[in-house]
């Protein structure tokens, strides 16, 4: 555990907080005299858990504190911030439920996708354009929870959420590419190695065969000789050429 870990786990520890804020049937909240509403609220909370996101990266390349839980709960804690507030913001009717569904939808693809090439010893990299995906996720949900109040901004996030989406395709289709051009080579390769493998050990599974009836060919001829037993006689004309036409 170390200091970009916990700021990755924090951030994970944020959704549900998002989550219940957004959806609260109060209007405000009252702090120290002050009237927050809950949309203004959730709103500095998902820019909390993004600022975490930027700020775990940062400390753990510049102090080479790169580990392999960070790698791991890094993109899920992503996609958990980012799908949480998108469903949160369907409960609220801000944002169609089946745009949600494809965006979703498209976070458990890609997901399953790097898990089975993790599983084949194939790793898919966040390319350029899956960060500009995350970023243009964080504006968009940022400009539709300004726009809960204020109509002059709704416009322009619902634009941006379809924006989100066209990101979200092409990234998705950018790794189906990665993915087929990677996992078919290294299964062609792997199963060309079984295949060489399984003869081989055919081969030698012949030869030892061939070796255990020829040691048990000489066991049974030197038993015959301690015995004294002679030789079968060969048939008569066994040796014998054959006459000439």
């Amino acid at each position: 555990m170390n200091i970009p870990n916990g700021l990755t786990i924090a951030r994970i520890f944020f959704v549900p907080l998002l989550v219940a804020v957004l959806v609260q049937e109060r209007n405000f909240f009252a702090w120290r005299g002050i009237e927050i509403s809950n949309d203004v609220l959730a709103l500095l909370i998902f820019w909390a858990a993004a600022a975490t996101d930027l700020i775990d990266g940062y400390l753990a390349r510049r102090w080479k504190q790169v580990t392999t839980i960070g790698t791991l709960l890094d993109p899920i804690a992503d996609k958990l911030l980012v799908s949480a507030a998108l469903i949160a913001l369907v409960q609220v009717r801000v944002v169609p439920g089946w745009l949600v569904v494809l965006l979703v939808g498209r976070e458990f693809a890609v997901s399953g996708l790097r898990s089975i090439a993790a599983a084949e010893g194939y790793v898919i990299s966040a390319s350029e354009l899956g960060k500009t995906k995350t970023v243009s996720q964080v504006v968009s949900v940022s400009l539709l929870l300004i726009g809960i109040h204020r109509p002059e901004v709704s416009r322009w996030a619902s634009y941006s959420l379809y924006l989100v989406l066209l990101f979200s395709i092409w990234s998705a289709i950018a790794y189906f590419g990665k993915f087929w051009g990677g996992i078919d080579v290294r299964v062609k390769q792997r199963r060309r190695a079984e295949l060489l493998l399984a003869e081989r050990q055919r081969r030698r599974a012949l030869i030892a065969e061939k070796r255990a009836a020829l040691i048990e060919r000489r066991k049974a001829s030197m038993e015959r000789i301690q015995q004294g037993v002679p030789r079968p006689a060969r048939p008569e004309g066994a040796g014998a050429l054959p006459p000439s036409a």
